[in-house]
């Protein structure tokens, strides 16, 4: 595994194990973005591979610190952790300390010195110029009013926005400017004309609080179901690799092993062989396990779904239901905010307890390749080494 992988993981596990939830937008699926973006800018940029890995490094590691600190100062433990990781990986300093300047780079109001810089700075900017950035923007919007208190009115967030985008921000590198910065002035000219076309007329304040109060709670249920969708993707990737790999480890046994252990000479092989098999078939079971879908049927009456103990959300509901009841009911769940809100809660508990099962097998069927692995080779060796 090389660096760029191993810091992948490091960062995945940090975020998993240590970033409080309310982080919505400086989070896993943010960082990935911006690697992403790194890399479409570096396709298109004069840059030598070193600096490549240096940059994608610093964009792996460049918001780690909101793991055990806010907003302020978070550049600075973000380096800091990076560099405990790479001199665990034996790097010279002087590697470390570019990498290093990198994540300092990142600042807001940081004006770059050269191509990495630059490249690091538009990518995590790259979100401005995204089609989903208004989903973005309530995301960092939610995150600011939990982690910092402060709370923006629609149209003060608008403004603050179109500020931001149109007078303080610039992309640097010629691969943004030409292909960014005019994504991003459409995005600027979205805002505008809704801000041209919001109603000036002044509302008491109870209206404007709970107007406010029902966004926030919109913004939550769509961030956070947008994230476990993301996360259950995320884990079926990984199980897919490692049904890939055993597949082709088992292959290779039947094939080219199993048929010469029938000889006398061999004997000594058939217990590792038989190892290496039973670990990569356990794997695959268990990786199997945790992508297998696993659909509830549940059946219910009419005074069930009157009663609201139906989620009307999830079609292992609802499938079994005659379309004209389905109708009468949803149009029921719509004319009622709080029972579209119970129902979002329901999903987003079993969609949880979904990813819980999930990731627990994935753990093991990770844990049972590692082990399996290393018991075949020293089984291999052994049976060599007593030939």
């Amino acid at each position: 595994m090389n660096i760029l992988d191993k810091a992948k993981v490091y960062v995945e596990n940090l975020f998993k194990d240590k970033l409080s939830s309310v982080y919505f937008y400086h989070n896993f699926i943010h960082t990935t973005s911006a690697v992403n973006k790194a890399e479409e800018i570096i396709k298109h940029s004069d840059i030598s591979e070193a600096d490549r890995e240096k940059v994608i490094l610093a964009i792996w590691f460049h918001d780690v610190g909101f793991t055990d600190c806010n907003a302020e100062g978070h550049e600075k433990r973000s380096a800091e952790i990076m560099k405990e990781f790479l001199q665990k990986e034996n790097y010279p300093q002087a590697y470390i300390d570019d990498v290093y300047q990198l994540i300092l780079s990142t600042e807001k109001c940081y004006q770059p010195k050269n191509l990495s810089e630059k490249i690091i700075k538009d990518a995590d900017f790259s979100h401005f110029a995204s089609p989903t950035y208004h989903d973005i923007s309530e995301a960092l919007r939610k995150e600011w009013e939990l982690t910092g208190g402060t709370c923006f009115s629609n149209e003060e967030w608008d403004k603050l926005n179109v500020d931001f985008l149109k007078n303080k921000h610039r992309y640097f590198t010629n691969y943004a400017q030409e292909n960014w910065e005019p994504l991003k002035m459409k995005n600027v000219k979205k805002i505008e004309k809704k801000l041209n076309k919001e109603d000036k007329q002044n509302k008491d304040d109870s209206d404007k609080k709970d107007s406010k109060s029902d966004r926030s709670v919109d913004t939550l249920f769509r961030v956070t179901l947008n994230n476990h969708t993301r996360l259950s993707d995320i884990a079926d990737s990984k199980a897919n690799i490692l049904l890939s790999v055993n597949a082709i480890i088992i292959s290779v046994c039947l094939s080219v092993l199993v048929p010469k252990l029938d000889t006398p000479k061999n004997v000594h092989l058939i217990i590792p062989t038989f190892l290496l098999l039973l670990s990569s078939v356990l794997t695959i079971v268990f990786a199997i396990l945790s992508t297998k879908p696993n659909v509830t049927k549940t059946h219910f009456t009419q005074e069930d779904v009157a009663k609201r103990k139906v989620n009307l959300l999830f079609f292992g509901n609802f499938h079994q239901m005659l379309f004209d009841d389905f109708h009468s009911a949803m149009r029921d769940l719509l004319k009622d905010r709080d029972y579209i809100y119970d129902s979002m809660i329901k999903d987003l508990y079993f969609l949880g307890k979904v990813l819980d099962r999930k990731y627990k097998l994935l753990s093991t069927t990770y844990t049972i390749f590692m082990a399996g692995i290393i018991i075949s080779v020293l089984a291999f060796a052994y049976a060599f080494l007593t030939l």
